[in-house]
């Protein structure tokens, strides 16, 4: 195993480039810096002090193609924005969905998620079956995330009380502290099962989110965005990326 890693370095960084006839490694192991937050299962998260997910084992396939050494950097989730527009970081693995303002400031890849935004409830409420019924309700969204957003977009959004967290947003609504939350659909079914709260989903996906990944605009970033962007489009061919979905997920989340 560890000699074909080695000999797929070899070809990725071998075919990047040929000047002259002679072959020039243009791309040598450069160190791509991943953010993500640890900490939103089960596509980043810590368990014995080793970091893993989705994400994680996507973006160390990312590597094996690209020959790219992958360090991960791990932060709260609303901060990794600002990390990536600074430099500290590359790019984000968070499942992080395409919006008009992100494009405004990011080049993305194709994306390699597909989901739905869930609102999910206590077990029992019977007062919330979708979206429409959050009117009067308080609901919870993670700080930095696109699901305010989109629960801005509903015609009923004045009247919904939503409150930003940076983490459990899960765990109290279960309390009973708030009444719903949003969050992916994927996500949300499989933090019901591996935690086993007190939760069931309201309704289905009010809004479709596709995720890529985000890099800076200028020529750096695009360069490793291109670069990430075919690896991503190889591990699709040649079905990696659904092994990886069917690992974490028990179904392909790589297909719209």
């Amino acid at each position: 195993m560890a000699n074909l890693r080695r000999w797929k370095r070899t070809v990725a960084a071998l075919s990047l480039s040929m000047v002259g006839g002679v072959l020039s490694v243009a791309a040598q192991a450069d160190t791509l810096r991943v953010g993500m937050s640890g900490g939103y299962f089960p596509f980043t998260f810590v368990e014995q002090d080793e970091l893993k997910g989705f994400e994680v084992d996507v973006m160390n396939a990312v590597g094996e193609i690209t020959g790219d050494d992958i360090e991960f950097v791990t932060a709260s989730f609303s901060g990794l924005a600002g990390m990536l527009e600074s430099g500290r970081i590359d790019t984000i693995a968070n499942q992080i969905t395409i919006t008009p303002e992100r494009e405004a400031k990011y080049v993305f890849t194709s994306p390699y998620v597909y989901d739905g935004a869930q609102v999910v409830v206590k077990a029992g409420n019977d007062t919330i079956h979708g979206v429409e019924d959050l009117s009067g309700k308080s609901v919870a969204v993670n700080l930095g995330s696109n699901y305010e957003q989109l629960l801005r977009e509903q015609p009923n959004t004045d009247e919904i009380d939503i409150r930003t967290y940076e983490s459990n947003i899960e765990q109290d609504v279960a309390l009973g502290r708030v009444e719903a939350f949003v969050m992916d659909r994927v996500s949300a079914t499989q933090v019901i099962k591996e935690k086993g709260l007190p939760l069931e989903l309201a309704g289905q996906p009010f809004s479709t989110i596709e995720n890529a990944l985000p890099f800076r605009d200028d020529e750096a970033g695009r360069e490793q965005r291109d670069r990430v962007d075919a690896a991503l489009a190889e591990l699709r061919e040649n079905g990696e990326l659904r092994e990886i979905s069917e690992k974490w997920f028990n179904s392909d989340i790589t297909q719209p």
